[in-house]
């Protein structure tokens, strides 16, 4: 991946942390679909790793569906708020560092399921992300993700977000489809095992793949 996207991105998500941790979860309902689709795939036995955590809300949810949760964002503001989170609930099992799935200090480990919710289309250099991910996943491990695919809706979003960005207000944002969604993670070395799409303003893919 290149350095300056990863900059932009960190410093951008380090000034929106404070801000993320008070906004409430807009869909809940849509949400909480998320979280029991996710738990169906999950046993208490394994090694999890999530990639753009965020402040930890998931991963803290999922701490008694799996014996260990790696979970991680490029934002150490992020990260801060994530652990301090997991310290007033005493959860012990989740572990939240900075760092990317390119992150060197991931060398050599590999996970039960790797998430990703919320982050795919952020990524400046999805191709090679979803490789790493192959990597980080055992073989006939899964990654579960979710992700906001934009292609093809209102005229006016492209636009809209590059003035956004300009001013500082938008991070990178990829406007991907469906089908390229699909079709990305399955050239990383993925079947696809299920999908859902979910209902509402921005259509969102829920897609858990198994590691070949």
């Amino acid at each position: 991946m290149r350095d300056e996207p990863i900059a932009d991105s960190r410093t951008f998500w380090d000034k929106a942390a404070p801000g993320y941790a008070k906004s409430p979860i807009k869909d809940e309902a849509s949400y909480e679909k998320t979280l029991v689709r996710t738990r169906a795939h999950l046993s208490r036995d394994d090694d999890v790793l999530e990639l753009g955590c965020g402040t930890g809300t998931t991963a803290l949810k999922l701490a008694d569906d799996a014996r260990h949760i790696l979970a991680t964002d490029i934002s150490a503001k992020m990260i801060e708020i994530a652990q301090a989170k997991a310290r007033d609930q005493s959860i012990a099992n989740v572990e939240f560092v900075t760092a990317t799935a390119a992150d060197r200090d991931l060398d050599g480990r590999t996970f039960d399921a790797v998430l990703a919710f919320n982050v795919l289309h952020l990524l400046d250099d999805l191709d090679a992300t979803l490789r790493r991910i192959a990597v980080l996943v055992r073989p006939g491990g899964l990654f579960i993700s979710k992700t906001v695919c934009l292609a093809g809706q209102r005229w006016y979003m492209k636009p809209m977000v590059s003035v956004m960005q300009a001013f500082g207000k938008a991070p990178y944002v990829r406007f991907l489809g469906l089908d390229e969604l699909d079709q990305a993670i399955a050239s990383a070395g993925f079947d696809i095992i299920e999908t859902a799409d979910d209902p509402g303003k921005l259509p969102r893919r829920f897609i858990v793949a198994r590691r070949r």
